[in-house]
């Protein structure tokens, strides 16, 4: 069984129905806080406090603790790429799926190139 971690782009992909996403809705997968931070201000945006309430309860159910060695370790890749002006909540992200062996589902270009990325655009 292969994991993802779905970067907050992901998850907005698959809200707005891209069918390139479509395959992805059924997989087992993660995220942090911070990307469930970046969905709700998406998603109250786009569709209101009433709806966006709605998919932050169900998303939060797929939030993982980051932990230390995690977050070090992001800052310092985050460091390492600078010119490419890299999201904190994206670092964190990438590294957690580096960490624990999970693909890290994203369509920003920025890590299109990185290893250990499913890059869907």
């Amino acid at each position: 069984m292969v994991g993802y971690f779905f970067d907050s782009y992901a998850v907005i992909e698959l809200l707005d129905g891209n069918p390139m996403y479509a395959r992805y809705s059924q997989e087992p997968f993660a995220m942090t806080v911070f990307n469930l931070v970046e969905i709700y201000w998406f998603a109250l945006r786009e569709y209101g406090e009433k709806i966006a309430d709605e998919i932050y309860e169900k998303f939060r159910y797929f939030v993982i603790n980051a932990n230390d060695k995690v977050l070090k370790k992001a800052v310092k890749f985050r460091i390492k790429n600078k010119k490419k002006n890299l999201s904190y909540a994206d670092c964190i992200g990438y590294t957690y799926a580096l960490e624990n062996n999970l693909l890290f589902l994203t369509g920003d270009k920025e890590f299109e190139k990185f290893k250990n990325v499913e890059f869907v655009k």
